[in-house]
């Protein structure tokens, strides 16, 4: 059975922010340094019959008007808009989720619900009509749409999209909410 995945936060930004960087004059004599920087590593051990978020649904920078509109994430990652909306900087990127389970096994996805309302510092915004990368793409509802692991691994991923509903004069600011992705190996 799948979790809870947390959407990353929307940004609406309303102009450009301008970033200067001055240097000192009068630096004549080469300067040696020594420094050192630690990275991380990171693995995922995944159990039989599990799934995990990979990354969160992100709808990008986007930039409000006197008229409400909407933004799409495609599960291909493609990104689009409607009405009074204009997309900024960046585009976003659909949620995606991987896991592990058998070659040829069914599995049910669901929706724990079919819209969802992310909030900020602003009126709400309604995302609606979460999509799934399968072949052909397929909109998830809280009714379980069936799909085959195909790998003969048995591992899968698979991207979600969504539609965010922008609303007239949106507040810009950071704006999140979660929803719920169910899966039942069958």
């Amino acid at each position: 059975m799948g979790t809870s995945h947390i959407f990353r936060p929307l940004r609406l930004q309303r102009g450009l922010i301008a970033f200067a960087l001055f240097i000192a004059p009068g630096v004549t004599s080469p300067v040696q340094a020594q420094a050192g920087a630690q990275g991380e590593a990171e693995a995922i051990v995944l159990r039989p019959l599990s799934f995990f978020k990979v990354n969160d649904l992100d709808f990008g920078d986007i930039i409000p008007s006197n008229a409400a509109g909407t933004v799409t994430i495609a599960p291909d990652g493609s990104r689009s808009r409607t009405g009074g909306v204009t997309l900024a900087g960046d585009g976003g990127e659909p949620a995606r989720f991987a896991g592990l389970g058998s070659f040829n096994r069914q599995v049910n996805i669901s929706l724990g619900s079919n819209s969802i309302w992310i909030t900020g510092p602003g009126t709400r915004m309604r995302v609606r009509n979460f999509e799934i990368g399968s072949t052909p793409t397929a909109i998830l509802s809280t009714s379980p749409t069936r799909f085959r692991i195909t790998s003969p691994l048995g591992n899968y991923n698979f991207p979600v999209g969504a539609t965010l509903e922008v609303g007239a004069n949106q507040v810009p600011g950071e704006y999140s909410g979660t929803f719920t992705i169910t899966l039942n190996y069958l």
